[in-house]
């Protein structure tokens, strides 16, 4: 085309992207910048240095100065020789596509979860503007308080930003008109409860204003879980009564499925059919902190505001009743949005899963890359007769990104069955951090993101192998054979892709050495108790035969006295509360010792509270350090007392005996004198240190529900029946549920870092795989296109041994320089997971030392396959084929 002729609508494209793009191209092209579109691109052709950038923008301006009709067809013929060529090479399809499967599908799965947990809004219509209310004791180590009625009064009362507040919490009631008697967990709540979260009913209705006020007739709403899979999803429930305790309840509502939060609860009542909680002291008494609470904002209000808000009124409280907020425990309020509180253990494990995922995605590319690299070079001939017959530098790299995000688009669809056919062990994973599995699902944004990921991993890896140095990809599509072509840049990027690929594994290793070495410190932490052979299970007593604590004091010792008769049981015990559960916190109280008045505005000390049973310590194994355990005496004596944790001991009475020293719970009104030190136990979880500890015996502390522990002779799962049949001998409507053993128990506290360390052993393995896949691919690509180079070697005297030391040297020497770009960067990828690691840091040079070792010795092995055919070439042979 003249250069006077007048600019087509490429022209004026490539002259808007000039401007966008200031650089130099006239090194690129070789042409002047007058020059017309046309001009340019024919320069560049002749000169052979088509460039990466000028390819991208030729396509695109392809793509957007062609008529709609042109481009469909262009696309058509693109797309028709592509699956041509797929079915042609069979293999290398399979293998791509499977490999992309792989890939894409592990973030497809991951983030289905990512999704479902932390992207999707709250199944809530008010959910972005609930906050939960925390009452904090930081100074004493309190971090959740809970509310009592009057706080959530005054909270109603003062707060300029909340619209509502309402109460929970959540207890155990013996539920009867379903066969036998069942212990239902039952959520209790304020009646404008579920209004504030923006529930509707799928059944009947809600509570209403006022059910919740003292006189109400007893109501119920079932969770959709217990409808449809207790009550068989009966569509006449609404009016049906049921009798929970001494009360008959009616159903009047069934609520959608929701997510278990804060509790597993089957079944809601309001507060006025909870006797505790419609207690007089329950509502007189602010010291009575046995509820939560939750806010909706007024509009416009921002969770900033609201916290603030929460603080100030918490601040006139404690101005107010210094006697119920003493100042030396700091006593203040925040809003936390529910959100962030529904979501708050979950984010650091499944962030580290994606970007887990993420690195075995960006390695698929690569290796996939190589090998369209290698695939290329074998194609040299027919893109060399194609550039002949007329076809741009652009169009032949327009029908190569066509035919490579073909592949990744298959290998997608692929990875949708992968992702589906992990997502139940998914689902069982994230139940473990977060309520909202629920939510977790193959869905339109899943499908998109496949989409997505597909589509830019096609370009991604069809646009690397264009990148071996300046002329590479015009060789490539100008000359027809592979060792006329720019064989040295192609080969370059070859090597940085095995390089890349190595240090993304070595970092994939790193986390998967990390997490595995984490498990095992976990699995040989000392938890300080016995729990081989005990029996475990939960016996919440119903109130209305068991209000007065003899009543209560009598059943247990009933139940204990009746398992010491059986045969098999050693020794069987009592204790409240005794925690079963991974996310369980400690009941921690603040306390006063004797003779040391604290300064003004000091902290109280505190301490883990626990009742327990006479025969408790020698259930679990606990041992007796000095003094004393309980006895059945300690009811009749005057004197109240109590045992104390090692760790405690140590902490207020270092260099003293604290056996007779006193220690008051209620600010000095009552003194518990120390009889016993026992060890320390580590109640909470494997990851958590010893918590101080105070023991009470349960002969003097009467509780409503406890956990029974039961230490047998034989396998403590052929006792379980033995044992509820005897709770059912001394009342047979009482309820036994959670039955497990405390074997069962720890292996739960291993079950999380367990699975975590598998999803990222298993991502680690796959990229290991494909690396070495990698490895082994390109050392035998470059003995094929060295055959020649070889025979003349080892015609001028190189020895077998010379050979194959040269070509696994060759493939050591990428293998060490990925591992030390991994090296690196693996301290800066792995930082996210320190929040994961117990016992081990995320520099842990043991665990860098021990993958650099196992990736360097699988590496030798991979180049070694190959190595041996460079040595067995006979150099008669290899000079003749040439």
């Amino acid at each position: 085309m003249a250069s006077g002729k007048k600019d087509t609508r490429q022209d004026k494209l490539f002259r808007s992207l000039l401007r966008l793009f200031p650089f130099d191209f006239r090194a690129d092209y070789g042409g002047d910048m007058v020059h017309t579109f046309a001009d340019q691109r024919r320069d560049a052709e002749r000169a052979g240095t088509p460039g990466i950038a000028r390819l991208w923008w030729e396509t695109v301006a392809g793509i957007f100065t062609t008529a709609p009709r042109e481009h469909w067809e262009i696309f058509r013929q693109d797309a028709g020789f592509a699956v041509r060529m797929m079915r042609k090479n069979l293999g290398f399809t399979l293998v791509v596509v499977l490999t992309l499967a792989l890939g894409i599908g592990a973030n497809a799965a991951i983030f289905s979860v990512i999704n479902g947990v932390l992207l999707r809004p709250l199944p809530y219509a008010s959910g972005s503007r609930i906050v939960r209310l925390y009452q904090r004791a930081p100074l004493a180590g309190i971090e959740d308080a809970g509310f009592s009625a009057m706080e959530i009064a005054d909270f109603r009362e003062r707060s300029h930003t909340f619209a509502e507040v309402v109460e929970y919490h959540s207890m155990s009631f013996t539920f009867f008109g379903q066969g036998d008697p069942q212990r239902v967990v039952t959520g209790v709540v304020s009646a404008n409860f579920f209004d504030v979260l923006g529930v509707n009913p799928v059944l009947g209705r809600l509570f209403l204003r006022g059910e919740d006020q003292h006189g109400a007739e007893p109501v119920l709403l079932l969770t959709y879980g217990y409808w449809k899979n207790v009550l068989g999803g009966d569509p006449n429930v609404i009016g049906k009564t049921f009798q929970m305790n001494d009360r008959v309840h009616t159903v009047v509502g069934v609520l959608p499925p929701l997510p278990n939060y804060p509790d597993t609860n089957l079944i809601y009542m309001p507060v006025s059919s909870c006797p505790f909680r419609s207690s007089a002291k329950m509502e007189e008494d602010r010291d009575m902190r046995m509820v939560n609470a939750f806010a909706l904002l007024k509009p416009g209000v921002t969770f900033e505001q609201a916290e603030a808000d929460a603080a100030a009124v918490a601040k006139q409280l404690a101005a107010e009743y210094p006697t119920h907020y003493p100042p030396g425990q700091g006593y203040t309020a925040d809003a936390v949005p529910l959100s962030a509180e529904m979501m708050s253990g979950a984010r650091p494990t499944f962030l580290v899963l994606l970007g887990v995922s993420g690195l075995v995605l960006l390695l698929t590319c690569a290796n996939v890359a190589n090998l369209t690299l290698s695939r290329q070079i074998r194609r040299e001939h027919e893109l060399a007769i194609r550039s002949t017959l007329g076809a741009s530098q652009a169009r032949v790299f327009r029908q190569l990104l066509t035919e490579s995000t073909l592949l990744a688009v298959a290998g997608g669809a692929l990875g949708l069955l992968v992702a589906g056919g992990c997502m139940q062990l998914l689902i069982a994973f994230a139940a473990r951090f977060t309520p909202r599995t629920g939510d977790i699902g193959i869905d339109g944004t899943v499908l998109s993101f496949t989409l997505a990921v597909s589509v830019l991993t096609g370009l991604l890896f069809g646009t690397l192998p264009a990148m071996g140095g300046r002329r590479a990809l015009a060789a490539a599509l100008n000359q027809g054979s592979g060792r006329t072509s720019d064989a040295a840049g192609r080969h370059r990027v070859r090597n940085v892709l095995v390089t890349a690929q190595v240090a993304i594994s070595f970092v994939l290793l790193i986390g998967a050495g990390l997490m595995l070495r984490t498990l095992v410190k976990l699995q040989t932490v000392e938890t300080g108790f016995r729990s081989e052979n005990v029996l475990s299970s939960l016996v919440s007593l119903n109130f209305t035969k068991y209000e007065d604590p003899d009543a209560q004091l009598a059943f247990y010792k009933r139940v204990l006295d009746l398992l010491a008769t059986r045969p098999g049981v050693i020794s069987a015990a009592f204790a409240s509360p005794f925690p079963r559960e991974t996310q369980a916190s400690p009941a921690v109280g603040t306390l006063r010792i004797e003779g040391r008045p604290l300064p003004k505005g000091a902290p109280y000390p505190h301490a883990n509270l626990h009742v327990v049973s006479e025969q408790y310590f020698q259930t679990l194994g606990i041992p007796l350090l000095r003094g004393r355990l309980f006895t059945s005496g300690d009811k009749q004596k005057m004197m109240d007392v109590i045992l104390i944790s090692e760790s405690l001991a140590k902490r207020h009475w270092p260099d003293s005996d604290p056996i007779g020293q006193r220690i008051s719970f209620d600010d000095g009104k009552t003194w518990n004198t120390v009889a016993g030190v026992v060890g320390d136990v580590r109640q909470y979880g494997l990851n958590r240190p010893p918590v101080e500890t105070v023991y009470a015996p349960l002969l003097q502390n009467a509780q409503m529900g406890c956990v029974l522990l039961v230490h047998t002779a034989t396998d403590p799962r052929q006792m379980a029946r033995t044992i509820v049949a005897a709770v059912h001998e001394v009342d047979p409507q009482q309820p036994v549920v959670g039955v497990r053993t405390l074997e069962e128990v720890h292996d739960e506290w291993l079950a999380s870092p367990r699975l975590t360390a598998t999803l990222v052993a298993l991502f680690a393995s796959l990229a290991l795989i494909i690396t070495l896949a990698g490895i082994s691919g390109i050392t035998a690509l470059a003995v094929s296109q060295r055959t020649r180079e070889i025979g003349i070697r080892m015609a001028l005297g190189a020895t077998r041994g010379r050979v194959l030391r040269m070509v696994v040297g060759e493939g050591l020497v990428l293998v060490v320089l990925g591992l030390l770009f991994g090296a690196g960067s693996a301290p800066v990828l792995t930082r996210p997971m320190a929040d994961l690691l117990f016992g081990v840091k995320p520099t842990d040079p043991a665990t860098y030392l021990a993958v650099a070792m196992i990736v360097l010795a699988v590496a030798a092995t991979a180049c070694f396959i190959p190595s041996r055919r460079a040595a067995s070439v006979d150099p008669l042979v290899a000079l003749r084929s040439e």
